[in-house]
């Protein structure tokens, strides 16, 4: 019987267990979004909501709360200053999980934990990543340009391409 027997061990001591946690929310608060084992998701989902909810509360005791809990105080000033405020109007349900499929190595069920309504902020991260992808493949480019400029002949442009590609 497991009555009275609530909670989530992952197969840790207390102290890792509660490190491991505490990792995870301050990068959910940190991030907007992590990939992780779904066990791992479900045990944290409820302490990242009761972070969001000291950040709508807002006075120092609060901060103070979430300073004691979150692992860098630059996890706490994002927590008051714009994961909080995007809650105001909502009184709970902070979080999603999505499943993701499973883990190469030891095929573990992995999920995605992400706060709800930061979809336009992973986006735009999305679109710089993108961005500088692109300027480094012209860069790239660019550079194969040069070199095959400065051999003068058009039969060095697949040794040049190779080259550049595999460094």
């Amino acid at each position: 019987m497991r009555h009275r027997n609530a909670g989530f061990k992952l197969g840790r001591n207390p102290s890792h267990r509660r490190a491991v946690l505490r990792n995870l929310v301050t990068s959910i608060i940190l991030n907007d979004r992590i990939e992780t084992t779904v066990t791992k998701c479900k045990a944290a989902q409820p302490l990242v909501e009761k972070m969001i909810t000291l950040g709508k509360k807002g006075t120092v005791h609060h901060r103070r709360q979430a300073a004691a809990y979150l692992m860098t105080p630059d996890a706490v000033d994002r927590l008051f200053a714009t994961v909080a405020p995007r809650y105001a109007d909502r009184s709970g349900g902070y979080t999603r999980v999505t499943r993701s499929g499973a883990r190469q190595g030891d095929a573990a069920e992995m999920a995605y934990i992400e706060l709800i309504g930061a979809e336009q902020e992973l986006d735009e991260k999305r679109q710089k990543r993108a961005e500088v992808r692109a300027k480094k493949r012209e860069e790239l480019a660019k550079q194969l340009e040069e070199q095959n400029a400065a051999a003068g002949d058009g039969g060095g442009e697949e040794a040049a391409q190779r080259h550049l590609l595999s460094s």
